[in-house]
Order: C-alpha cells, then sequence, then structure tokens
C-alpha cells in the first residue's frame, strides 16, 4: 500500500483511539510508518533526499524501541498485531507522504501529551514523555526532508541543476 494512503489510515486510527494505551499504540505505529517511510526513500527515493531519509528511519526505528505497551503491561514482548508499516510498497508522491507523516506526527505527540497530563501511572507517563520525544525528533527529519526538496524545486524553477 502506498505510504500516503497507510499515512491517512494511521491519523484515522489515531484520531479513533480512546484509551490512554491505545493511544500509545498508535503512536507506536506512527514510529514503525516512520522508519518504513524513511527506509524506503534511503533506498529507492530520490538521491539527494537518500542521506537524510536514512536518519529518518533510524528516529523512526528509535521511536519502535520505545513503544512496547504488551511488555509494559505484562503481555509479552511485542504487540500482537503486525505493524501497519508492514504494509508499505512505496512512496509515489514524496512530498504528499512527508507532508502526511508530519501532520501524523504532530497529531501523535498531541496525543501524547493528553495521555500523559492525564495518567497517575508512571510508567504510562514516562513511556508518553520518550515517545513525545521520539516523535518530535522524526518531525524534525521530516521538516529537513521538505526543506530539501523545496530547495531542490526552486532550483529546477530557475533552471539550476
Amino acid at each position: 500500500m502506498d505510504a500516503v494512503r497507510l499515512i491517512a489510515a494511521g491519523r484515522h486510527a489515531l484520531a479513533q483511539s480512546g484509551a490512554a494505551w491505545d493511544i500509545v499504540s498508535e503512536a507506536w505505529q506512527a514510529q514503525a510508518l516512520t522508519q518504513g517511510i524513511g527506509s524506503w526513500l534511503a533506498v529507492a527515493g530520490p538521491p539527494e533526499l537518500r542521506a537524510e531519509s536514512r536518519g529518518l528511519g533510524e528516529a523512526g526505528g528509535r521511536g519502535c524501541g520505545l513503544l512496547d505497551t504488551a511488555a509494559v503491561r505484562g503481555e509479552g514482548s511485542v504487540p500482537d498485531y503486525p505493524p501497519r508499516a508492514s504494509q508499505l510498497t512505496g512512496v509515489g508522491d514524496v512530498r504528499q507522504a512527508l507532508l502526511g507523516l508530519q501532520a501524523l506526527l504532530g497529531e501523535v505527540g498531541i496525543a501524547l501529551v493528553g495521555v500523559a497530563c492525564g495518567t497517575d501511572d508512571e510508567t504510562l507517563y514516562w513511556q508518553c514523555i520518550e515517545s513525545i520525544d521520539a516523535a518530535d525528533e522524526s518531525s524534525d527529519r521530516v521538516r529537513a526532508l521538505l526543506r530539501r526538496i523545496t530547495v531542490r524545486e526552486r532550483g529546477s524553477a530557475s533552471g539550476v541543476p
């Protein structure tokens, strides 16, 4: 499935999440998708984006490692569902995918702040704080890629290679 459709599915799932652990699980899904998109762009994306895309994939991977809700709840070591990112087949429109990913990561951060502020569970609180940091780092990487695309497009429009 194309990245833009997976991002839309992630945003919808996050919006439908009500329980704190569901929101945390959706944050994990978003970071897994960030890792997948970054990795895909690092291998098959535009050559001028590949190095920074590798950093996006790594940031997403660090965020995935933080969000192990099943282990925190004592139910095992990994979530009992495959990450949405496992359905990623490509990134057809790089700009739209990155804009959507930036929006998703922002929504994840806001949702996690809400969970962190509303919980008395110290484990959940710190899980959210670490996840907010990971989403913020990933969002910074997405912004850097979007800036590089803008610079490339301006150069193409002016005739500069």
